[in-house]
């Protein structure tokens, strides 16, 4: 019997459940509250089984204990905060004893910081600039040494912005609250939650042990992604908004304070992953003939 275990069941995890599905006999994951977890333990995830545990970062209970003591995957989902990983915390123990086959730890692009719209790449010396990123690459630290002292090959898997069903500009667009913002130069890389979901499992396939930027083949601004997607829609492409004139908050703000173009090389070799979605024209199309956004109104 295999089994994956999830800390931290959000929307990259759940569309790595039902990627796998047929890959393991059995999936547990982690939610926050028992309330959650009774719901998603009836429910499942698109119809696959899910027996969810509580976990807030503060005990390891019996049942969160045996889980890891069957787990063969292990993908780890949970942020950081300021006191480090809640997972390594409370878990590295039961993990080490276990030594499953391989760790999967999802982070963020943010790290690299900020390289005014130059190429990155996962040889380029990390310069996190906002507190959640410089978070984010302490806990890929503290869990490459866990996964070097245990014997397990862990793989850091560094996202760029995380959209798909019911997350995207078709949405945004049809709710009336998408706003094409404009900062000369600057560019994102994106990455469908599907895609994600297909790094995940190659990680595991491969045994992969290192990072890995999880991102699209093309950096592009943001408000080219509402365009296209209102275009799409059939309405009004919404107007132009001056950076300055935005009244974006320190949050937003240092969101567009960063600007780089994130090479996906070793994601598509060494991880061999065939990119779904390699741009959001793409991937919104698929999005748009699927229906999403409809349901929401067309309000521009």
């Amino acid at each position: 019997m295999t089994t994956l275990l999830i800390f931290g069941l959000g929307y990259s995890s759940q569309a790595t459940v039902r990627a796998a599905e047929g890959r393991y006999d059995k999936i547990v994951a982690t939610v926050r509250t028992a309330d959650r977890a009774a719901r998603f333990t009836a429910n499942g995830v698109a119809g696959q089984p899910v027996t969810a545990l509580p976990f807030d970062g503060s005990d390891l209970s019996e049942a969160l204990a045996a889980a890891i003591g069957e787990a063969d995957d292990v993908l780890v989902s949970a942020p950081p905060d300021a006191s480090g990983d809640p997972v390594l915390k409370r878990c590295a123990a039961a993990l080490a004893a276990r030594r499953p086959r391989a760790i999967a730890y999802l982070s963020t692009v943010g790290v690299y910081g900020d390289h005014g719209g130059g190429w990155v790449d996962e040889t380029t010396a990390p310069k996190p600039v906002s507190p959640r990123s410089v978070e984010r690459l302490e806990a890929e630290a503290a869990w490459t040494a866990f996964g070097r002292s245990a014997g397990v090959p862990v793989s850091i898997l560094r996202l760029s912005g995380i959209y798909g069903p019911g997350n995207n500009a078709l949405v945004n667009v049809a709710r009336g609250t998408a706003r094409r913002i404009i900062k000369p130069g600057q560019v994102f890389n994106r990455i469908h939650v599907d895609d994600i979901a297909a790094a995940v499992l190659a990680s595991f396939d491969k045994r992969f042990d290192g990072v890995v930027n999880v991102t699209d083949d093309e950096p592009a601004p943001a408000q080219d992604v509402v365009a296209y997607a209102a275009e799409l829609l059939g309405v009004a492409v919404p107007p132009d908004i001056p950076i300055e004139a935005a009244g974006l908050s320190p949050m937003g703000l240092s969101f567009y304070g960063e600007c780089k173009r994130v090479a996906n090389r070793r994601l598509k070799g060494e991880l061999s992953v065939n990119l779904k979605h390699p741009n959001f024209r793409t991937a919104l199309r698929a999005l748009a003939a699927g229906g999403d956004g409809q349901t929401h109104g067309q309000d521009s």
